[in-house]
């Protein structure tokens, strides 16, 4: 390899990490640019890792979210129907009002428990994008914490480690082996 196609490869390698950051502009862009430039070239193992790593870093973020969110709107709803229990579920003008502060800190304590969880991990996808950025640049490899593998990589089985060997040379070999 030369030392252009070095730079080249992570050169690309820093700004498909880098462009996960489109979805602050483009809806879905952590998803669309960083796949658009890993499979330009998928065929560089360097770039190759680097793309699944990042995509499956975004698709495991996104699902972190998801769960996140629905998991605070669930206990949000399981408190607003324990405290409605005792009128009926109309909706009325003053329906939602809340006599006392106790009666409300279930709410607050909710939402403030998933915000926090939410603004971490925000914060954890801001510091490990720059980071895996950054390896990148220096032309080493990185691996996202807490990603789920959905996007394996491309490692040959152990029973077809001869896959550069044609089907013939193959059965050559065999052939040889067993006399």
């Amino acid at each position: 390899m030369t030392t252009e196609t070095i730079n080249q490869n992570t050169t690309l390698a820093t700004v498909l990490h880098l462009s996960v950051f489109t979805q602050f502009f483009i809806p879905l862009g952590n998803f669309i640019f960083p796949t658009l430039l890993w499979l330009s070239r998928k065929q560089d193992p360097f770039v190759d890792h680097h793309g699944r790593t990042a995509l499956n870093f975004q698709i495991s973020i996104f699902l972190y979210s998801v769960f996140l969110l629905a998991a605070g709107a669930v206990t949000f709803i399981y408190f607003g129907i324990k405290f409605s229990i005792k009128e009926p579920l109309f909706l009325y003008e003053d329906s939602f009002m809340i006599e006392s502060f106790s009666d409300a800190l279930p709410f607050f304590i909710i939402i403030g428990v998933f915000g926090i969880l939410l603004l971490g991990l925000f914060i954890l996808e801001l510091f490990t994008v720059i980071h895996a950025s950054i390896k990148a640049s220096e032309g080493k490899l990185y691996n996202y914490p807490l990603t789920i593998n959905f996007i394996g990589t491309d490692v040959p089985d152990d029973n077809n480690h001869q896959s550069d060997q044609s089907k013939n040379e193959q059965f050559n070999d065999t052939q040889k082996q067993t006399t």
